[in-house]
């Protein structure tokens, strides 16, 4: 792009895209990765209790999206833990940051100024992952768009769309929490990103690819610097999300919905209750007469039996 030339941008680009994550921009990612593990309700506990399988959650958080990726491609999903170096830099920060003796490096990598470092580097660590997932599911699948959609998503995020079965492993079912219910921000930029990636790697999308890289990796850690030094986790998208949803996937109001219902449940039951009042209101007219005459007819044996009896007394009353 021509406006990358006049910027004096084209190296920059070009330097960025041959910038190599190991080994700072990776223990940044580990970092930060284990610290989110740590921050987890029960977590602490859970490594006190079984230090295995805190460690199991630390690696699914540091490497979920090879894990989930590989899973999707038909590929082993140990796959990613065969790099040892990867695996022992991990398991290294994993024990510092959960058993380092006075909990100095936990508390040293808290520091706002430190933790503000280690999520920009991090965020530089996700361009490069959504970028390999999108690459190597071109190499199969040459036209498939949708294909290099989800391999770099699931690559840049599979950390958080695996969520529920590392909270599995700690012993914690919350369902509630799938990451495709209630979308997180990484889990957002991951996935527009590999939109963007898969895009420019079919052509449909005129920009050359380092200056794509240069772009994203700017605006993503801008944007997480932003939030970070404001306490924000609401995402930027959030408006844009608020108006595309209510335009074509609300569907009709949940509160009408229900006033319809109601309305046609008490319209049937005052029917119902009208036809069961007919039959004692809508007698004919000559039932009540019958009914006393019957009741009389009841009562004159009765009546009859008093009066024979009576009379009898009086006879006898007066014979005596």
């Amino acid at each position: 792009m021509d406006l990358f030339r006049v910027l004096n941008l084209d190296e920059l680009s070009h330097g960025l895209a041959g910038l190599s994550m190991f080994p700072y921009f990776d223990t940044a990612h580990y970092t930060v990765s284990v610290m989110a593990l740590r921050e987890q309700p029960g977590a602490l506990e859970v490594a006190r209790r079984s230090p295995f399988a805190c460690w199991f959650s630390s690696m699914l958080y540091c490497f979920g999206g090879g894990i989930l990726s590989g899973l999707m491609m038909a590929e082993a999903p140990i796959a990613p833990l065969s790099n040892s170096i990867n695996v022992l830099m991990a398991s290294v920060i994993w024990y510092l940051v959960f058993y380092c003796p006075q909990d100095m490096v936990y508390s040293c990598t808290a520091l706002f100024p430190v933790r503000l470092v280690l999520t920009g580097m991090k965020e530089v660590t996700r361009t490069w992952k959504v970028l390999g997932g999108v690459a190597e599911a071109h190499s199969k699948y040459k036209d498939g768009l949708l294909v290099m959609i989800a391999i770099g998503w699931a690559k840049g995020a599979g950390g958080g769309l695996i969520s529920n079965f590392e909270q599995l492993v700690r012993g914690v079912w919350k369902p509630e929490t799938n990451e495709l219910l209630k979308m997180t921000y990484p889990t957002k930029i991951t996935l527009i990103g590999a939109v963007l990636f898969a895009l420019q790697q079919t052509q449909y999308l005129a920009i050359q690819k380092h200056h794509l890289m240069l772009l994203y990796t700017v605006f993503t850690v801008v944007n997480k610097t932003s939030m970070t030094l404001t306490g924000s986790s609401s995402s930027p998208f959030a408006p844009i999300e608020s108006v595309v949803h209510r335009t074509f996937f609300a569907g009709p109001s949940p509160s009408f919905t229900s006033e319809t219902k109601t309305s046609v449940v008490k319209k049937g039951t005052g029917e119902s209750l009208n036809r069961a009042a007919v039959p004692e209101t809508s007698k004919a007219p000559g039932s009540s007469s019958k009914t006393a005459a019957h009741n009389r007819g009841k009562d004159s044996p009765k009546k009859a039996k008093v009066q024979s009896e009576s009379t009898e007394t009086e006879s006898c009353q007066k014979s005596d």
